[in-house]
């Protein structure tokens, strides 16, 4: 998973031509703390009265997760949901299923039991995803 706690807006600018409907989608995403899919930006973005396509969004939210900028993970349905997280270190994720409300976690002792059992089966290199999913408290008392 990879994370940056930089400035999206001025990646966004960096390296690319920094259009109206970019610096947009930046400010979006950094005054977001829930995962989203492009077709959620898309529609926040439009109901704003911003004129970007969804291929530009899609294309820069692929470009941001490449390049470490914005976490990603699929929702239950294989959609990719995207999100700027607050920390450069590596982490986890418990996601409301209803909300999106994310909360960044790091289980304690996790990361030493993943390298023990890659170690016992014989795997190097290893890399792994944590996404917890749940109901937050408020969505649950919505359901009841």
């Amino acid at each position: 998973m990879n994370t940056s706690a930089k400035n999206t807006h001025n990646l966004l600018a960096g390296g690319e031509r920094a259009t109206k409907q970019k610096k947009a989608l930046a400010e979006m995403i950094d005054s977001s703390d829930s995962f989203q899919s492009a077709q959620d930006i898309f529609a926040s973005l439009r109901s704003k009265g911003e004129n970007i396509g969804l291929t530009t969004i899609y294309s820069q939210l692929k470009l941001l997760a490449a390049q470490g900028e914005l976490d990603y993970m699929k929702s239950e349905s294989g959609e990719t949901l995207y999100r700027k997280c607050s920390t450069v270190q590596h982490h986890h994720h418990l996601v409301c299923r209803g909300c999106k409300t994310t909360i960044e976690i790091e289980p304690p002792g996790f990361e030493e039991w993943a390298e023990k059992v890659a170690r016992e089966n014989h795997f190097s290199d290893i890399s792994h995803v944590i996404e917890i999913t749940g109901l937050c408290e408020k969505c649950l008392s919505h359901r009841n």
